[in-house]
């Protein structure tokens, strides 16, 4: 890791309970999606999918910034140039960009049509479940990155 610094160990305590809050949330969106993919009711539905944004998944952004806090605080063994720190990197980009390109305006669409119509279709339900089982495997990518620290 690095030099122990209380401030080093702030940032870090963040960034861990940050992915902790990521995978909880991607979770929780995954099973609102199953409960469209198994017919949930139309009560059920509308609460699972309240028309406001989804502010919580956003929490992922966090992440890219408390690790590049903790890499420029850091010594050699946590910088930039580390192989693992680019994995994360690149799983965050992955991640940010499916999120806010697919899953997040896929989720809005879910929620609109329930505000509508009264319930989604099985087959959008899926979509949806698709869309966070990616966000999810890129998360677990990172995840191994960050224990395995190769």
């Amino acid at each position: 890791m690095s030099a122990p610094s209380v401030p080093y160990d702030l940032v870090f305590v963040v960034h861990v309970l940050s992915a902790v809050a990521v995978v909880a949330v991607f979770v929780v969106m995954r099973t609102s999606a199953m409960a469209i993919v198994h017919a949930a009711s139309d009560e059920e539905q509308r609460r699972k999918f309240p028309s406001r944004r989804n502010w919580a998944a956003r929490v992922l952004h966090l992440m890219l910034l408390t690790g590049l806090t903790m890499s420029l605080m850091g010594d050699r063994t946590v910088s930039l140039a580390r192989p693992w720190v680019g994995v994360g990197l690149v799983c965050y980009l992955a991640a940010a960009g499916h999120l806010e390109a697919r899953t997040l305006p896929l989720e809005r669409t879910v929620a609109e049509v329930i505000a509508h119509d009264g319930h989604a279709s099985v087959e959008r339900g899926r979509q949806l479940v698709r869309s966070v089982d990616v966000l999810l495997s890129v998360v677990a990518v990172a995840l191994v990155a960050m224990f395995w620290q190769f």
